[in-house]
């Protein structure tokens, strides 16, 4: 008799057990991957940004030119500001002299100099000889903190650095949509670039 009331506890103490593991378990549900918010893209257009800057070039509508106020800040430097995208694409300009080496040295030196973060970066070679306007363009892939670079120049006289920042946090994942969106007004910027 005392065998039965043991087996007869042991399966009603397995029972409950079985329910309460199955209970605890009901309400919790997989672990889901982080989404993102979707962002909606205006139609890529552009307007002519000329003024008394040494150079000129379209950029995109919905952006808008800003003058560099940092102390460092030279003449004719400017930042094509994207208010919705919350980022900014810095433009530095110098003058060419003897320095066209040291230019282009330090343009390389900052471009790579995100590699500890990057993934991979890829260079793309522009030039449009009617304009005489020749430069690369960097694209950083991963978690670099910009990730577009270029340098356009005639190699002579003018010399144009620009860099592509958000005011985030890098992270590829999220930022993917905006920096391929971006890409597209970079490459216009660049090919739209004429010197005076």
């Amino acid at each position: 008799m005392r065998r039965g009331w043991t087996n007869s506890v042991m399966l009603s103490l397995f029972a409950i057990t079985l329910i309460a593991i199955l209970a605890s378990c009901r309400g919790h549900q997989s672990p889901k991957p982080r989404g993102y918010f979707r962002i909606e893209f205006p139609e890529h257009s552009y307007q002519l940004f000329d003024s008394t800057y040494p150079y000129k070039f379209e950029y995109p509508e919905y952006a808008k030119i800003v003058a560099d106020t940092l102390p460092d800040a030279e003449a004719y430097w400017c930042n094509v500001s994207f208010p919705t995208l919350n980022g900014q694409i810095h433009l530095s300009y110098k003058t060419v002299g003897d320095r066209f080496y040291d230019l282009l040295e330090d343009s390389r030196k900052l471009a790579y100099k995100h590699s500890i973060k990057a993934d991979a970066i890829n260079e793309r070679y522009f030039e449009n000889p009617d304009k005489q306007v020749m430069g690369v363009l960097y694209e950083i892939k991963g978690n670099a903190a910009s990730p577009f670079q270029f340098f356009v120049t005639d190699s002579t006289k003018h010399f144009l650095r620009g860099s592509l920042y958000f005011n985030t946090v890098p992270n590829k994942d999220s930022l993917a949509p905006v920096i391929q969106f971006v890409k597209e007004d970079i490459e216009h910027l660049i090919e739209s670039i004429e010197w005076k």
